[in-house]
This record gives structure tokens, sequence and C-alpha cells, in this order.
């Protein structure tokens, strides 16, 4: 095998696309909070750039792609996996002309948003310090290696012989891009710190609205463009297979901003901008593990299912009581399994050399199967793990925030800083009419919320 240097060109181009959803997810989760949390939410974002690029150089990929013994848990520790040879090629489940330096960056981004998805969980109320010390920690015991048990195909020798894979690839899971690693990941994470940081102040009494939603708007551009390199660039090269899931993936996620309005519409009688926004990523999730395996009508009704059953399951915090801020449950864990499940029964073989077959093109329910041990595993995984992980964190050197902090505002009290100046409004005038504190101007402009009875 040779260097490909069109391959090549495009996985580094979709290694910068995915770097982008990072910031845009930035702006998406920024715009749903309060005004006094704005400048944290998109903190935890940037933070979580710069952790996982660090450790995942130092051991991160080799944890996640190094050799494995025969249980397929982990990789090796050998710091050397990225020992600078710009020659050395890609060899996952068969051998790709980018070098190996390409493949680690492009999935260094995966490993970089999706701890960051999970802070849309716990908005407003997380210390910033521990927030840092968590995403060191999760990626370490849970996303490295979930993304081994899932990414990692193995070595293909000469003979045809492939060693050290991951669990779930070598029992034939599909994932083409992350529906099981990084969005069932993110949103059982999501879910178990939510429980363990308890529901913020004034929940279901006085629910937060997005204090932006034009930011919304374009954080959720942004995550649309980024994700055709997610998706796409999971080819590993500028062939057909990514031409395809280039093509599943803008029509599911047209077909999911459809599915979430339809359904506000017929229950609320109003389509809204964040019901848009909110049922384009829903698609997007969806797509995400099936970009590669179904047909593009297949993928128009998956983005409808998904965007119509995220917009009915986000209702589910308030029903069990659970205080989601910024619905990672409801549009990523619900919206990954929904994609993996779909797999199983729409794969074909009509679309990709794999030969797969889902339950309706005569495949019976073997890849289904296996579809669902993907998706539950990891479920049950992450959140056991990042349950107690939380709890440790929480009883030690505390995780929530003070109910005064999270009052005064946690951009203020924990970044000593605020995302707005309202010394002045439209024409010139002081904002209430007197001299004010920059605390007090945002406590008017987001009232303070009381505690449920």
């Amino acid at each position: 095998m040779e260097l490909n240097s069109g391959d090549t060109a495009w996985v580094l181009a979709s290694t910068a696309l995915v770097l982008l959803m990072t910031p845009g997810l930035a702006f998406f989760y920024g715009g749903m909070t309060k005004a006094k949390s704005t400048l944290n939410m998109m903190m935890m974002s940037f933070i979580t750039i710069c952790i996982v690029s660090v450790v995942w150089v130092i051991y991160g990929f080799s944890m996640a792609f190094g050799s494995t013994s025969d249980r397929g848990w982990v990789g090796d520790f050998e710091w050397s996996s990225l020992g600078g040879s710009v020659n050395a090629l890609t060899n996952n489940g068969g051998p790709y002309g980018i070098p190996l330096l390409a493949f680690a960056g492009f999935q260094l981004m995966f490993a970089v948003i999706t701890p960051a998805l999970i802070s849309g969980a716990i908005a407003d109320r997380a210390k910033f310090l521990t927030w840092g010390i968590f995403v060191t920690i999760w990626v370490t015991i849970v996303y490295f290696p979930v993304a081994h048990w899932v990414f990692d195909f193995g070595d293909k020798a000469e003979d045809g012989t492939i060693t050290g894979a991951g669990w779930l690839a070598a029992r034939g899971v599909e994932d083409f891009a992350g529906g099981t690693a990084v969005h069932i990941n993110a949103g059982a994470a999501g879910l178990a710190l939510a429980i363990v940081l308890g529901r913020r102040v004034g929940f279901k009494k006085n629910p937060t609205r997005p204090h932006s939603l034009p930011l919304v708007l374009i954080g959720a551009g942004l995550l649309w463009f980024g994700w055709f390199g997610f998706n796409a660039g999971s080819a590993l090269g500028a062939n057909g297979l990514a031409a395809l899931a280039l093509m599943n993936t803008q029509v599911a996620t047209a077909a999911g901003l459809g599915g979430w309005l339809l359904v506000e519409k017929l229950r609320d009688g109003h389509p809204t901008s964040l019901g848009a926004a909110s049922g384009a990523v829903a698609g997007l999730v969806a797509i995400t593990p099936a970009c590669a395996f179904i047909a593009p009508w297949a993928a128009v009704l998956l983005g409808v299912l998904a965007g119509a059953i995220c917009s009915l399951a986000v209702g589910l915090k308030y029903v069990l009581n659970f205080d989601d801020s910024l619905d990672v449950v409801g549009v990523h864990l619900v919206g990954g399994i929904v994609g993996c499940l779909f797999v199983g029964f729409f794969g074909t073989p009509a679309v990709n050399s794999l030969g797969l077959k889902g339950l309706f093109y005569g495949g019976g329910f073997e890849l289904l199967g296996k579809q669902a041990l993907g998706a539950f595993s990891v479920l049950a995984y992450s959140f056991i793990v990042t349950l107690i992980l939380g709890f440790l964190l929480e009883q030690t050197i505390g995780f929530r925030i003070s109910r005064d902090a999270e009052l005064e505002g946690i951009d203020l009290t924990e970044h000593a800083e605020s995302a707005y100046e309202f010394d002045t409004y439209a024409g010139g005038g002081t904002y209430g009419g007197g001299t004010t504190t920059l605390k007090e101007k945002i406590a008017l402009n987001t009232a303070d919320e009381e505690v449920p009875a």
C-alpha cells in the first residue's frame, strides 16, 4: 500500500471539519443557556479541546488503537504509538493509503467532542476545575476503552488474518462514525452526571429559556457543516463510500429538522427555531452510525423518525424528574440508539461491500441483535462508570457550585466575567434608569428562580 495523496487530503480536511464541530457545539449550547451562564457553557467545550488533545498524544491513542489481548477491552500503553514516523500508514481492519498521524488526528477530534457533548446535561451548575478533572479521568476510563471496542478493527496481516480488534468490532457491531462510542456514550454519561449534580434551582417551576436563539442556530449550522467531516470522513478516503455517507447525512438531517417541527406543530401549534436546530442535531446523531449502511431513501425515513422520537423524548426529564439541562439524553442517547438499531432493520448490501443485511433485507434478527449489543453495552458501561466517578468527585472536591453562586451567575463566580455588558441599551439609556452593579444588571436580565416546593 502506497500513500494516496487524495485520500490523505480528504482525511486532513475532515479532521478540520470535525474540530470545528466543538466550537459549533459551544455556540449551540451557549445560546441555549441563561445569559449569565453563556461563557461557562462555552468554556466547558474549549477546555475539553485543551485537555483531550494533550492526553491523546501521551496515552489516549495507544489505549484506543494500540495492540490488545484477545479479549479486546483496551489497547496497550505503548507511549510510542505515535512515535514520530511520518511515513507509517494506517492499518485498521485493513491497509489505508493515509499516514497514521492523519488517522490519529482524525480520531482525536472524536475524542474531543464526546465529553464536550456531556457538558450540556449539567449546564449552569458545575465547578469548572472539577469539570476539567472529570474530563481527564472520563476519557481515560470511559471514552478510550469504548473507542477501542467500537473503532479498532485490528491489524490485518498479509495472509488476511486480523489481530487486536476491539470486542464489539470483532463481533460485527456496525457503527460507521460514532453512534455508540460518541452519542450513546455521551448521552449515558450526561444522564449519570445530571443525577449526581441534581436539579437546578427552579427546575420545572421556572423553565429556563434560551437566551439567544440566533446563537443556537449558528451553532447548529456549524455542527451540520462539520458533520460532513464526521461521517463522510470516516470512509478514510475520497471514494464512493464517503459520497454515500455525505448524501445520507444531508438528507437525514433535513428530515430530522422536519420531523421535529411536525411534532411541535401538532403538539404545540407552533414550529420553533429551537425545534429546528434540535431536530437537525437529532437527525445528525441518528444517521451517524448508519450513514454508510443504508440507502438514501431510508436515511430520510431515519431522519423523520429521529426528529419525532427525540422531540418526544426530551420531555422525559420532567416525567422522571432529572434535570438534563440541554437535552443531551433526549437527543444524543435516544437518537444514538435509534440510529444504531435502524441499521439492524434497514442495512443493505446494495450500498456497502460488507454485505450487511438488516431484518427487512432478509438478514433476520442477527444484525439487529449485534446492534442492540453494541448500543446497550456502551450505555450500561458509560452510565455506571460515570455515576461512580461523578459521585466520587462530588463527595471529595465538590462538583456542583453553591446555590448562591448559581443564582448570582456561574460566569461571574467561576470566571469573573460575563458574556454581555448591560450598561447601556439602544438609545443610550442606562439599564433600569439608574446606577447598578454588573451583578445587579445580570440579575435583572435573568431573574433568579426559587427552589420548588
